[in-house]
């Protein structure tokens, strides 16, 4: 009678069990890796608008005309659309203006990407 020899080395049902983990977690590090992508892209974007929304107060101050009330106008950055709201509206004191400045993406209907808020002295 022959002896049987013992066969070393992994069974079928061991490998898939061992790819399916493999795939689960090489599965969540894609998705990882677009959620990081996807914040980058809406970092920047914030970024750029606040840099339009500081863009536009310069351009109020030197303008040296400040009017009461909400404007719109359009302050694109390279190849983002963006909408600065400005309002202007008297302090408590009475000498100063609070001038706020929110910037939204033109193609989104979303919240705000940026706000600036800030005190001027009134022009002369």
């Amino acid at each position: 009678m022959r002896a049987r020899t013992r066969e070393e080395g992994f069974t079928l049902i061991e490998v898939l069990v061992a790819l399916a983990i493999i795939a689960v977690a090489m599965s969540a590090a894609v998705r990882v890796a677009g959620l990081m992508t996807q914040s980058s892209g809406v970092l920047r974007d914030r970024s750029v608008a606040m840099i339009a929304a500081q863009s536009r107060m310069a351009e109020l101050r030197l303008e040296g005309r400040l009017p009461n009330g909400m404007k719109a106008v359009e302050c694109d950055q390279g190849r983002l659309m963006l909408r600065c709201e400005q309002v202007i509206a008297s302090a408590e004191n009475g000498r100063l203006l609070k001038v706020g400045i929110q910037v939204f993406d033109r193609n989104q209907d979303a919240p705000p990407l940026a706000k600036l808020e800030t005190l001027l002295t009134r022009p002369q």
